[in-house]
């Protein structure tokens, strides 16, 4: 299409001057000021949309330090707009402009509509790559929207927990109650569902501080997964890093899904419940180069996007563009948070979803791909990167939550143990140790280190026990049930031959693979599913659970779940497949940990007396009732470990420097398949105690146990003895 043409086509009014900040759409009741940053652009036009998919064009003129600007009065709370922009169209330097694509709004507060997959959607011809395509993507598009920010939040404040009182329970929006029946159906599946009465009951009856939600910024499925019929279900494919995704929206997309957002996180904070979110600023849904061009790409795509440095081009055949993205994310392309703007943008996002949507932190996905500098040997992680340094200084930011998934997808990305304070960090080598010992094949040396608190990653830098979060599952892998009942991965539904996903599950079917009706199996596996709660629960650091693994929530085997927005992925509500023994077992876990202060320690153990003739903070006990040995420790047919805490006193003060006192706990960890006898020693600091919490049968709670006596456990048992005053 000519130009020219193309440029007379649609309906113009004029556009106030407005001003360069605050990016985004700012309404008044006088006028809405728009503000987008294109520093290479030629020309830029605003659009704004009506009902009928009709579309107003503003062409803005004012430009000032990059950003283009304008006011529009007469414009209401749920208006729907977007941009085109024009200028070079050469890929191999970063200049992707084409007026012929509507882009939202990188700091639009809320988004309406979804895309369709298609070519329009593509910035170039696919008949010839180098050449910008003309077809138009209006129709195949979403719309950013002008939203009210009023919110009347009422008394709402942070309650900023601290870390050694937390135990955060990882959750998909959709997936926790679109099969719960005790939520009205219009509600399951969204905000509103979330922020239910019954969920928030079932969260305190539980014992979990916090949800960690999965994605909630805007994102949209990959153009590969919609050819298949399917979706992203997890949404780690964001593309709006201001607004909440209308899909779990139970009132409408044009800006309600913000209001519900805002009433959901109220309703948590009143039950005690903090937010955190799982954010994915290392890339966005616009893949590849040979992806789609949905915003970032049209505006400033060298900016917004890591290049390979120069002269380290992968070597091989050209691509059909010689493009040069940096990709250490797997999806195709990675923010560059070394950028100003980029840089910007993730900082003000941050500081909007703390002040404006009052979540209380952040999870980061692939951390390692954020921390990366401008250095000729290859973009190494950095951690006085720009992006950690500004948190860390931030005086909003630097009080929340963060937490690091502190890996990417490259080898030189896994940080595990080298973030900076006060970043806290998920700790995989806690789950594959705990994974390995309740399957008899991790020494008790490993396991001791795990309880404890991994003071071998987080010791050294000065930062505490609670700088671990645990976890034996997440989102990304098999659930707890799936852990004791497969060997092998089952992802045939995702449509990959069963070719994605980890094969290094370090899982145990048990004998049979997949579900049984052997009701010895299942009495196992079932066990051995409460075994892996309790540990988690009851180690030092901060515990973190994943939605339904308490109730024996199942996949099928499928452990890359991403693009199933099915039954395979949703909690299942009902009882006649659930394993409440297990929710037993993690429920009286949580309490015990929430009860004694013993339990969730902010100093590290030393193996030493806290007072003069006090007993040891912490002692490893042998089945034979002795401390346990170098040797002990190195044994290979050991599978048993007596983990023995003090509350008398505490190392920690209480919150006015009083000396804390507690109750005492001897907590015995027996992976093993026959049954063993443990001896209770007799000495000052273990005395008689009582059994709180058993996964054995045949040691139930209440039992009595004796210093000076035998205590057998059965086969792969926890049992937690509690000191009787």
């Amino acid at each position: 299409m000519n130009p020219s043409l193309w440029r007379s086509l649609g309906e113009r009014s004029p556009v106030w001057p407005g001003r360069n900040w605050p990016l985004g759409a700012e309404w008044s009741a006088e006028s809405t000021n728009f503000a987008v940053w294109a520093p290479h652009a030629e020309e830029v036009w605003l659009c704004i949309f009506d009902d009928e998919g009709g579309e107003q064009r503003h062409q803005l003129t004012e430009f000032s330090l990059g950003i283009w600007h304008g006011a529009l009065p007469g414009i209401e709370p749920g208006t729907r707009y977007g941009y085109r922009v024009d200028g070079p169209w050469d890929p191999d330097q970063g200049m992707r402009f084409n007026p012929h694509k509507v882009l939202l709004d990188p700091y639009g507060l809320a988004t309406s509509g979804t895309i369709t997959n298609g070519i329009e959607l593509l910035g170039y011809d696919v008949d010839d790559p180098t050449r910008r395509s003309e077809l138009d993507s209006a129709g195949h598009t979403a719309r950013s929207v002008v939203v009210d920010t009023s919110f009347d939040w009422e008394d709402d404040r942070p309650m900023k927990r601290r870390w050694r009182d937390s135990a955060i329970y990882e959750l998909h929006v959709k997936g926790f109650t679109q099969l719960h029946d005790r939520i009205p159906e219009q509600l399951r599946g969204t905000y509103a569902g979330l922020g239910h009465p019954v969920v928030t009951q079932y969260l305190n009856d539980l014992g979990v501080t916090a949800v960690e939600l999965l994605p909630v910024h805007q994102f949209f499925s990959e153009p590969a997964l919609l050819d298949r019929g399917l979706t992203n279900y997890w949404g780690y494919n964001s593309i709006s890093y201001f607004a909440p995704d209308a899909a779990y929206s139970s009132s409408g997309d044009r800006g309600q899904q913000v209001v519900e957002f805002k009433q959901m996180v109220k309703s948590l904070h009143r039950a005690g419940i903090e937010v955190i979110l799982d954010v994915v600023y290392n890339h966005t849904a616009e893949a590849g180069p040979m992806g789609p061009t949905l915003s970032f790409r049209g505006l400033d795509d060298r900016g917004f996007y890591r290049r390979v440095p120069s002269g380290q081009v992968p070597e091989g055949p050209p691509a059909e563009f010689d493009d040069t993205y940096w990709d250490v994310t797997g999806c195709g392309n990675t923010v560059d948070s070394e950028h100003p703007l980029a840089l910007r943008m993730i900082l003000d996002s941050l500081r909007y979803w703390v002040t404006e949507m009052h979540v209380d932190g952040f999870r980061f996905d692939l951390t390692s791909a954020l921390t990366r500098t401008r250095v000729a040997d290859g973009i190494p992680v950095d951690m006085s990167s720009k992006l950690l340094v500004a948190i860390g200084q931030d005086p909003v930011l630097r009080h929340v939550k963060l937490i690091a998934e502190p890996w990417d997808v490259s080898m030189e990305g896994y940080l595990v143990g080298r973030m900076p304070p006060p970043w806290v960090e998920w700790n995989d080598q806690f789950r594959d140790t705990i994974r390995d010992f309740w399957r008899g094949q991790a020494q008790t040396h490993a396991v001791a280190t795990r309880l404890a608190g991994s003071s071998d990653l987080y010791a050294d830098d000065g930062r505490s026990a609670y700088a671990s979060v645990n976890f034996i599952t997440a989102h990304d892998g098999f659930t707890v049930r799936d852990l004791v009942s497969y060997d092998h991965k089952h992802n045939e539904a995702n449509g990959e031959d069963n070719r994605d996903g980890t094969d290094n599950n370090r899982s145990w079917n048990h004998g049979v693979e997949g579900e049984t009706d052997d009701q010895e199996i299942v009495a196992l596996r079932r066990r051995q599913a409460a075994n892996l709660m309790a540990t988690l629960c009851l180690s030092n650091g901060v515990p973190m659970l994943t939605a339904g693994d308490e109730r024996g929530r199942t996949q099928g085997g499928n452990n890359n779940a991403y693009c199933q927005d099915n039954e395979i992925s949703w909690v299942d509500w009902s009882a006649d497949n659930a394993w409440l023994d297990v929710y037993e077992a993690t429920k009286t876990a949580l309490r015990l940990r929430r009860e004694h202060p013993a339990l969730r320690q902010r100093h590290w153990f030393e193996g030493e007396p806290t007072i003069v003739g006090g007993p040891k903070d912490l002692a490893w006990l042998h089945p034979s009732g002795r401390e346990m040995t170098d040797d002990d420790w190195h044994d290979p047919g050991l599978r048993t470990v007596g983990m023995f805490v003090t509350g008398k006193p505490l190392r920690s003060p209480g919150p006015t420097g009083e000396q804390q006192l507690d109750a005492s706990f001897l907590m015995w960890f027996h992976s093993g398949d026959q049954p063993v006898d443990v001896l209770l020693p007799e000495n000052d600091w273990v005395h008689a105690g009582e059994v709180v919490l058993s996964t054995d049968p045949d040691q139930p709670v209440g039992s009595d146990a004796v210093s000076g006596k035998e205590l057998r456990i059965g086969p792969r048992s926890v049992v937690v003895l509690r000191e009787k005053e």
